[in-house]
């Protein structure tokens, strides 16, 4: 990056003043990652300090039978498939009440498109979870899930969020949004559900006094131009409503031979190479320096590994998702080591030993509990530690 521009874009965060587009894009061109790390992590703690919050979640996906294909998902099934599943609402309870001793406090839920299941079917299992776990929140269903329950039901989205939120719904979860430019959006997705409608959904959510989070999958066939213009939509919309409280970058994940039946269903992994950590990192800091109007960045420990996870503190993020528990969407295509569960100290070494204070929150942001500050780096030297894979 030419050292006048560089200087300008400082000064700018420095000053409190927006970025621009060309910002953005000139962002991601700089190779000087430890720069942007800097800028990233003092807005990042101008807004939260040095704390990292995280949740007791666990996640759910009620049935993986899809009516989609899009190119990237591994996880969706058709009809008749051998690892195709749909829950009966019983089995859903029961899986939720696994971690009731765990002083869970949060349930994710999110589907995939079933042909045939009726649209009465989801506001039931949110009805039978809230009436067996009442103090846990509820944050379920993607954009494109609304859109679809209008197709299934023939009622408006403003009626059927009425109605889930009636049976429990805390939060509308944040997918289908991956990249919203029609330039590669039309390539990944098989679904009819894009920014118009997306928008049109977390809008009207958000008119109901609901929060919610926002996402964008990177790291396939977009370009950073991309990147910037998904996030400035977002930051357009976020001026408007002021109700997304979470920005969530995911790592595109390869897919590996389904072992049941040897396919393979990433259509694109032909042409994509996965993210490396360094431009994961660019990825959080430049997220964090555009969308200047979203309290919280989140690095979902999942999608990045333990260690990427850890770094992501220092360039702008101060959100670790949770304890999760099952996350089938993606461990469905990768082996890259991530855990299925990290339990709450498995999640407050993991904060400590990158040197923040953790912080318990619930799916609406407030604290539950807050802990103790990180040992000094003397101390921690002087014991031998964790190597997170």
């Amino acid at each position: 990056m030419d050292v006048g521009l560089k200087r300008e874009i400082e000064a700018k965060v420095y000053a409190g003043e927006r970025l621009s587009r060309a910002d953005g894009e000139a962002l991601y061109a700089c190779d000087d990652l430890a720069w942007l790390g800097r800028l990233a992590h003092h807005k990042r703690t101008e807004r939260n300090g040095e704390r990292v919050m995280f949740n007791v979640n666990r996640h759910l996906n009620l049935t993986n039978v899809c009516s989609a294909s899009c190119a990237y998902c591994s996880f969706q099934r058709k009809p008749g498939e051998k690892s195709a599943y749909t829950m009966r609402v019983e089995e859903a309870v029961a899986k939720a009440l696994e971690m009731r001793d765990e002083q869970l406090t949060e349930l994710h839920i999110v589907n995939g498109l079933h042909p045939t299941l009726p649209w009465k079917y989801y506001p039931r299992v949110l009805r039978e979870l809230k009436a067996a776990l009442p103090e846990v929140s509820l944050k379920c269903f993607t954009a494109t899930e609304i859109q679809w329950f209008e197709k299934i039901s023939g009622l408006p989205a403003d009626e059927i969020l009425d109605e889930l939120m009636d049976a429990g719904l805390s939060s509308l979860t944040g997918g289908g949004a991956e990249i919203f430019d029609w330039e590669i959006r039309q390539h990944i997705v098989d679904h009819a559900c894009h920014w118009e409608d997306w928008s049109r959904i977390h809008r009207l959510a958000h008119s109901k006094g609901m929060k919610t989070p926002s996402t964008m999958l990177y790291g396939h066939i977009e370009e950073p131009r991309h990147r910037v213009d998904h996030v400035i939509r977002l930051r357009e919309l976020q001026d408007e409503t002021g109700g997304f409280q979470v920005f969530i970058p995911l790592r595109y994940q390869h897919d590996f031979v389904d072992a049941a039946d040897g396919i393979v269903r990433n259509r694109i992994q032909a042409r994509t190479t996965m993210a490396a950590p360094a431009e994961s990192l660019k990825t959080f800091a430049v997220s964090r320096l555009m969308f200047d109007n979203v309290p919280h960045v989140k690095c979902f420990w999942v999608m990045h590994g333990l260690s990427v996870a850890q770094l992501s503190l220092n360039f702008g993020v101060d959100d670790l998702d949770g304890s999760v528990v099952e996350y089938k969407i993606t461990h469905d295509a990768d082996s890259y080591g991530t855990p299925n569960t990290m339990h709450r100290d498995d999640l407050l070494h993991l904060i400590w030993d990158a040197g923040f204070q953790p912080v318990e929150r619930n799916t609406l942001y407030q604290v539950v509990r807050e802990y103790d500050q990180p040992t000094s780096i003397a101390e921690r030297r002087a014991v031998p530690q964790d190597v997170w894979s």
